[in-house]
């Protein structure tokens, strides 16, 4: 199956290195370019991407207002990669907490462009587990009672909290099967049992809650 790409950056050099990048896979296709979250949902709407490529600062519309107004318009929005210069970015968390699956940074290789369009087609978040503790011990307390609220009522058994604890730190499905000893079925279950009582989108979504209402701690 081709995965379905757009590209949004006000930096057209930037647009077109990605493109040139993403085009050369069999198996990946750009569907549509836009220079301003401003135009993202128009695009959006005519080229249906299974994944957009989404600067963080943009001069009208930004890149966390773009993605924020995305989830909101639908039940299944493109996943959001967002692309930044810093990974401490104040700004990245921000788009994590509006619905952005994972980050990359600018000067992210080839290669890791384009397993990380995969990756988050597929369903997955691209989540690096210590620049995500360092952004929400800066920025996580804003909705801490709020995420702690969510948390209480989502009532975790005892070994959906050990996998949300192994998300947060990082880990894949098959890498929590191996720490954890079970099959990878039996974890992509427990996944699917944490997200759906968080009410949360994707892991990435899961994550954030979980270090926003103090159930894992930025301090690692």
């Amino acid at each position: 199956m081709t995965i379905r790409v757009g590209i949004v950056d006000d930096e057209e050099l930037i647009r077109v290195g990605l493109r040139v990048i993403l085009d050369a896979q069999s198996d990946l296709q750009v569907v549509g370019e836009a220079a301003d979250g401003a135009e993202v949902m128009a695009m959006v709407a005519r080229t249906r991407p299974d994944v957009l490529l989404m600067d963080v600062r943009m001069p009208a519309i930004d890149g966390i207002e773009a993605t924020r107004r995305l989830v909101a318009a639908s039940s299944a929005p493109p996943r959001v990669l967002v692309i930044t210069t810093f990974e401490n970015d104040d700004h990245v968390y921000e788009a994590l907490r509006a619905g952005a699956s994972g980050f990359l940074l600018k000067r992210t290789r080839p290669p890791q462009v384009v397993e990380a369009v995969r990756v988050v087609a597929r369903g997955d978040s691209l989540l690096f587990p210590t620049a995500i503790r360092r952004l929400a011990g800066a920025h996580g307390a804003a909705g801490a009672g709020r995420a702690a609220g969510r948390l209480r009522a989502a009532r975790l058994t005892e070994r959906e909290a050990e996998v949300l604890r192994l998300m947060a730190a990082g880990q894949s499905n098959a890498e929590i099967a191996t720490t954890l000893v079970v099959g990878a079925e039996t974890v992509k279950t427990h996944v699917g049992n944490v997200l759906a009582k968080l009410r949360a989108r994707d892991r990435t979504q899961a994550v954030i809650l979980a270090y926003e209402s103090g159930f894992v701690s930025p301090a690692g």
